[in-house]
């Protein structure tokens, strides 16, 4: 049972690369990782660029909080960060 202080996390698993995805979406927007945890934290992500890095490499579990501030900040939706194919 979780108590109050748990955070609830999204596991990356090994057929889904969710840093490696995001990675790919800031890249594409040439924001550097150093600029992206600056706007993480305005958007109330308590985050430092170790623990964004390690996210980016899939080392480190993102929580909910943080995807849903990647996908504002990249203006995204949790499909691509997820990289879920919509259907046609």
């Amino acid at each position: 049972m979780k108590n109050e202080k748990s955070i609830d996390r999204i596991i990356q698993v090994k057929n889904m690369d969710i840093g490696k995805n995001i990675a790919n979406l800031r890249k594409s927007l040439n924001i550097k990782q150093t600029d992206m945890v600056a706007r993480l934290q305005t958007n109330g992500v308590d985050i430092s660029i170790y623990s964004y890095n390690r996210i980016e490499k899939g080392t480190q579990n993102p929580t909910v909080l943080f995807l849903y501030a990647c996908c504002q900040i990249l203006n995204c939706d949790m499909n691509q960060i997820f990289d879920f194919k919509q259907p046609s």
